[in-house]
């Protein structure tokens, strides 16, 4: 289907869920979105593979004497030669220039707005139980250019890149496209998050087109341009030593969550443009660095692998949760997770709230009171989300280090428990997210000093009344009398 523009930028805003674009299967299904011009390969963690020309990829073989049209055959490999089968990482590029052909590197000067070191001993970053949260970063004025790299900001983190277990937490502000430059993560893979503007991303691979209420992964080593079209901003979530997979189902059996056939990859395109100046950037140990070539990076005419970028709508996630009683744990959520050293707790999870229904009678419904390990850093794409202390608005940032309470105000609390409510649909026209993980996370030095900067509000939480204080009598009538008639079976009452 040829792309088109939107009549409605917020179409698909508005939709309850992907199914509703089907109509019902009176018009042929599609799978992206109408204004998306690219054509893609579905499936997650699958071998794929791609010819811009048909015929060009080697059969039987991966590396013959000659490639066909005289290209040249480069493997990236992303995990040790002697991985498991099922954890092994490579794709076969065919291009009409490897990657070698550079004119080596220099340093860039340091971007004071990023950090990849997130240990304590380092004076840049900052440890707090403080519930922090950040109103949307502003996007610079037209008057300074800045592009998607220039305009990393790093918030929190945990770990180091060069441990090879960690993560960074980012946004992005940008207003002008990467313009004969592209970049490369030596750390870790993004994902990236985009919440104003539509990224028009090109990679070695093919072409994204990933628009708020999409997201899409970048994985580390792979080289891509990010073209915008006005203000963007958008968060990204960097994993280092790990790959995004998709969570586990345990009993929720063959399909539910994100299911893997949502997954999109690129098609084969390629750019051989001649004595062209490129400039490619490389993040390495959170340090910015420069090589220069006379070619395009994106030259690949064929490629075969499955070490591939990709792209997600989330308005295809398949919502689970409780239909009798009790608010479910924040599992059910999780679009992709990311593995740790440990085999229990990831290093990190991507969740999101997007509309669903709320059905459960006879119970709480709001999140319930609760502390718990995880680090979990909040961010809204569109739309509103409730039980935030402060005018959470799309672009917001709301953080929560390990084992620090929360919940609602005690007016969300009384309401709660006041009425069994109907059945609703809930967080329509909505997406937020959370970026969730095992590790503590420490704050860096650009957002603990930003004026966008506050604290959540403590006051939300005075008029937590004490209702136990009002059954004192009650209370003192059972202890007085004593409790054998409460006795369950385990033995006479004492």
């Amino acid at each position: 289907m040829p792309p088109t523009q939107l009549n409605d930028p917020a179409e698909y805003q508005k939709i309850f869920h992907w199914a509703e674009t089907q109509k019902n299967g009176t018009i042929p299904s599609f799978a992206t979105r109408k204004n998306d011009p690219y054509q893609y390969q579905p499936g997650f963690n699958n071998f794929f593979e791609s010819e811009a020309v048909p015929g060009t990829i080697p059969r039987g073989q991966n590396s013959p004497r000659c490639v066909r049209f005289g290209l040249y055959a480069e493997q990236l490999t992303a995990s040790a030669f002697v991985a498991p089968r099922h954890l092994n990482k490579k794709a076969w590029l065919y291009r009409a220039r490897p990657a070698v052909a550079h004119q080596g590197f220099t340093d860039l000067p340091d971007n004071k707005d990023t950090e990849s070191n997130f240990l304590s001993i380092n004076p840049r970053v900052h440890v707090s139980p403080t519930q922090l949260a950040w109103t949307p970063l502003d996007i610079p004025p037209e008057s300074e250019e800045v592009d998607f790299i220039s305009g990393l900001k790093t918030i929190a983190g945990s770990g180091d890149p060069t441990l090879r277990e960690g993560l960074a937490t980012h946004v992005y502000v940008a207003n002008k496209s990467m313009t004969k430059k592209a970049f490369v993560n030596s750390d870790g893979d993004f994902l990236i998050v985009p919440q104003q503007g539509a990224l028009d991303i090109q990679t070695e691979f093919g072409p994204l087109y990933v628009q708020p209420g999409e997201i899409c992964v970048i994985q580390r080593g792979q080289r891509f341009r990010v073209a915008i079209d006005g203000p963007t901003r958008g968060y990204i979530l960097e994993v280092w030593g790990a790959n995004w997979e998709l969570p586990e189902l345990g009993p929720l059996g063959a399909n539910g969550l994100a299911n893997a056939r949502d997954f999109l990859h690129p098609t084969a395109a390629y750019d051989v443009t001649r004595d062209d100046p490129w400039s490619i950037v490389y993040k390495l140990g959170g340090k910015f660095f420069e090589s220069r070539q006379q070619h395009s990076p994106f030259d690949v005419v064929a490629w075969h692998g499955n070490y591939v970028p990709f792209k997600y709508d989330l308005t295809k996630f398949v919502n689970v949760g409780s239909i009798s009683v009790d608010h479910m744990d924040p599992s059910i959520f999780c679009v992709l997770t990311a593995r740790s050293r440990d085999p229990a707790a990831p290093l990190a999870d991507f969740l999101i709230f997007s509309p669903r229904w709320d059905v459960a009678s006879h119970t709480y419904r709001p999140p319930y009171y609760h502390r718990n390990a995880a680090s979990e850093l909040m961010g809204l794409v569109y739309g509103d989300y409730g039980g935030r202390s402060d005018a959470f608005r799309p672009g917001s940032i709301s953080f929560e280090c390990g084992m620090v309470p929360h919940g609602v105000a005690y007016e969300e609390f009384k309401a709660a428990t006041a009425a069994d409510v109907p059945e609703s649909r809930i967080s329509e026209q909505s997406v937020a997210f959370m970026f969730e993980s095992s590790r503590p996370f420490t704050v860096t030095e650009f957002a603990w000093r930003s004026d966008k900067r506050h604290e959540h509000e403590p006051s939300m939480w005075d008029s937590l009344v004490d209702n136990f204080s009002k059954h004192t009598d009650e209370v003192e009538a059972i202890l007085r009398d004593g409790i054998k008639g409460l006795s369950v079976g385990n033995g006479p009452a004492r």
